[in-house]
């Protein structure tokens, strides 16, 4: 699975790029096969002035399906990246879970009721 990682308005630092890649990697591992594109985008909202300002997006895209976006705000971008991680891997659970029940969905069963001699 290749993982796109975006840092917006700072530095990418190394352990930061690491520990986006193994929360998305144990997230969404299963899914590998079934997602066409993968892209992470963080960011720090107001800069040095602090705050609840870290943001993870999770951008995803899997095979003959919508595109899917995972956005976390917190004030420590490790948290972000957690809950965004985790959200991702719910949601696309959930998403192929839902296009499987509708492929595989059987016929409604037709019922035939057949009225006694007496009411015709």
């Amino acid at each position: 699975m290749q993982i796109d990682i975006q840092a917006l308005d700072f530095q990418l630092t190394p352990a930061l790029r690491e520990h986006t890649e193994r929360r998305l990697r144990f997230a969404l591992g299963w899914a590998e096969t079934r997602l066409e594109r993968l892209v992470v985008r963080l960011s720090d909202l107001n800069g040095p002035r602090g705050g609840i300002d870290k943001r993870c997006q999770v951008h995803l895209k899997l095979a003959a399906a919508p595109p899917i976006v995972i956005e976390d705000t917190e004030t420590d971008l490790y948290a972000a990246i957690n809950r965004a991680a985790d959200r991702a891997g719910r949601t696309v659970a959930r998403r192929l879970d839902r296009s499987r029940n509708q492929r595989g969905r059987p016929r409604p069963l037709v019922t035939v009721i057949t009225t006694p001699d007496f009411y015709r």
